[in-house]
């Protein structure tokens, strides 16, 4: 079954006229929710720390950042946009205080709210819009008239009027000139854990490793190995984006087809299917919520460890080299 799907036509801006709108956290996705609800006529206001690199830009952008507290106070629609790792405590301490009856609540990801990390009080509309993309891709689509498609779930309605809103923010942010889906906070939620995990981030920064190792340890230079399983991934993603993965296969070689079809099922395999299978089980039972918050009491100190390993894995060192010599790809080193 087709999944519902609304457009600007559909719904309209009204529904949050009059009413003042807080976006809590100006990082990826709040500096673009922000920026655009205010260009498409809502009254924003940003909760963010004035002193910090966010705090900085929100201000150059034309907002007077205030505290959480005082954001939420002043507010009838409030936007969550922090960081899910601490929006439990922020949420004790500077928004639940705070709330009134027939408040709404937003959220751009369902994390804290499906594994009820957060557990709103029933007086108040709880919602999410999550556009499938960056933040400066939601603000730069919306700049040049387009947008960003957005995934739209009520989670709770206590006024009768949470679906309006939602689509209101959706059609506020640029989601409803290409396409905003009705899903729930538990589709949403899941199905992101497992794409980030078992595909675009955990599966994919794996394989480029793996593939570097391979090529490396067999006596190849490391150059070669990175234009091979890294640099021109770029290449193939745009293929699948434009026309999906018959386009992709169109566009390439014979024998690139052919070893796609040859060997992709032997990298790919029932092993691998069966630990998907026990990622996605993970994230249903909420296994993976609570590693990912024991590991943020502990100080992150897991997680820390990981990302300086990363760092200096041999294939980002031969990345930096190699993108100093593409200045057109406008490299970024971290």
């Amino acid at each position: 079954m087709a999944i519902e799907t609304l457009y600007d036509k559909d719904g309209s801006i009204d529904a949050l006229s009059g009413k003042t709108v807080a976006v809590l956290g100006y990082g990826s996705q709040g500096h673009a929710h922000a920026q655009n609800l205010r260009d498409s006529g809502v009254n924003v206001i940003v909760a963010n720390r004035p002193d910090s690199a966010n705090g900085k830009l929100a201000k150059t952008n034309g907002f007077d950042p205030l505290s959480v507290a005082d954001a939420v106070k002043k507010a009838d629609v409030v936007i969550i946009a922090l960081p899910d790792e601490v929006q439990p405590d922020v949420y004790e301490a500077s928004i639940k205080p705070n709330l009134r009856p027939g408040m709404t609540l937003g959220w751009t990801h369902g994390f804290n709210v499906h594994f009820k990390t957060i557990v709103p009080p029933v007086d108040v509309d709880v919602i999410m819009v999550a556009p499938k993309g960056p933040g400066h891709t939601v603000r730069g689509e919306f700049e040049g008239g387009g947008g960003v498609p957005c995934l739209l779930s009520v989670h709770q309605d206590a006024s009768g009027n949470a679906r309006g809103t939602a689509l209101a923010w959706a059609i506020g942010v640029g989601g409803g000139r290409s396409g905003v889906l009705v899903c729930t906070f538990k589709d949403e939620c899941e199905t992101d854990l497992f794409g980030e995990q078992a595909v675009l981030c955990g599966g994919l920064s794996e394989m480029i490793k793996t593939g570097f190792e391979v090529l490396t340890e067999a006596g190849y230079p490391e150059e070669m190995a990175y234009f091979e399983v890294c640099h021109e991934l770029k290449l193939i993603i745009n293929l699948i984006e434009r026309g999906g993965l018959n386009y992709m296969r169109y566009s390439i070689s014979n024998t690139a087809e052919f070893g796609d079809y040859h060997t992709g099922p032997k990298i790919v395999n029932d092993q691998t299917r069966a630990a998907m299978k026990q990622v996605l089980a993970d994230i249903q039972s909420g296994q993976f919520a609570k590693t990912f918050r024991d590991d943020y009491a502990n100080g992150f100190k897991w997680f820390k460890a990981q990302r300086e390993k990363d760092h200096s894995h041999p294939v980002e060192k031969t990345g930096k080299r190699l993108r100093a010599l593409m200045p057109w790809l406008n490299p970024v080193e971290m």
